[in-house]
């Protein structure tokens, strides 16, 4: 085949297409007609000789020839993006480029609030755009819809770059007048009523209950691991309004020792040690490849990766 007879507005549109699995959103996506897309896909039928897309009771499917050619559309088009990127470096002090970053509350009350302390010295025409994870999807990282994810992932798809911003422990943040404070071994752990907070992942979350055991995540695993079961009494998504909770005098909440270190100075509650062995977690920031080569971005992730290490190791 004479490569000059290959337009590469045809692999952007069979990019699009196969994300989207929907001819009209995928023409909304790309700015053109719905004719004009389905003009394309006739083409890039006739290209691949494959039908690519097939119309089922779930709307359009791709087709085996389809799913083979989707990572090497996606990496090619990234070849392209990177070839042509401006070949000058990121001026940090002149740019007012607004940088979109899906955040937990974890990630943003302890990692980013530094950040922008951090940019208001080195960057300050730059603005941040935080998400929360019910915001967006994998999807929408992977389109280059947002710049990056903060945040801790049971899972990620292989086509996106990662990097660790930190690894943390836990603490358990109570009331200075806290019956537990002064003697705090597992029977007083036990007997405690607790504040249970999480969201990992990505998109609309659902309600929890205590039947929900193998979701209750780190802290009841480790927990079950002793045979034991923690009285819960509430379930929250927020951390801040974990650390609020954990004021009342009888009521514990087990957070990531970061999020506890900023009621540090607060006198109404204390921290302690939990009284069993809990599995650190990894923060950690994903990103989409289409971005991998961009120096804006690639300057902003090491600034997140450094103001993490120094949270973590301040000396």
């Amino acid at each position: 085949m004479n490569l000059s007879c290959v337009d590469l507005n045809l692999m952007v549109y069979l990019d699009v297409l196969l994300r989207e699995k929907n001819v009209t959103r995928a023409a909304e996506q790309l700015g053109i007609t719905q004719p004009a897309l389905s003009n394309g896909l006739r083409r890039l039928r006739d290209l691949f000789n494959d039908p690519l897309l097939v119309r089922t009771s779930e709307g359009m499917t791709p087709t085996e020839r389809a799913l083979e050619l989707q990572p090497q559309i996606r990496h090619i088009l990234a070849s392209v993006e990177q070839a042509v990127l401006p070949v000058s470096d990121f001026e940090v002090t002149k740019s007012s480029r607004v940088f979109r970053i899906m955040a937990s509350d974890y990630a943003e009350s302890t990692l980013l609030t530094a950040l922008l302390f951090q940019l208001r010295e080195d960057a300050p025409n730059i603005t941040l755009d935080i998400l929360t994870p019910s915001d967006v999807t994998f999807q929408d990282l992977e389109q280059g819809k947002i710049d990056m994810a903060v945040n801790r992932f049971d899972r990620l798809p292989q086509s996106f770059h990662q990097a660790t911003v930190w690894r943390d422990s836990f603490s358990c943040l109570m009331s200075s007048e806290n019956p537990a404070r002064d003697n705090f071994d597992m029977d007083a752990f036990l007997s405690a009523p607790h504040i249970w907070v999480s969201k990992t992942g990505m998109g609309v979350g659902r309600g929890m209950s205590h039947r929900d055991s193998q979701r209750l995540g780190w802290v009841d695993e480790a927990l079950a691991e002793f045979g034991h079961e923690r009285q819960i009494r509430v379930f929250t998504r927020h951390y801040q309004v974990a650390a609020l909770l954990a004021r009342h005098r009888d009521l514990i909440a087990t957070l990531p020792t970061q999020v506890a270190k900023l009621y540090d100075d607060d006198p109404r509650v204390v921290i302690r040690k939990p009284p069993f062995m809990i599995i650190p977690i990894e923060l950690k920031l994903a990103w989409s490849p289409l971005l991998q080569h961009d120096p804006g971005h690639i300057w902003l992730r090491r600034k997140i990766v450094d103001v993490g290490q120094a949270i973590i190791d301040p000396n």
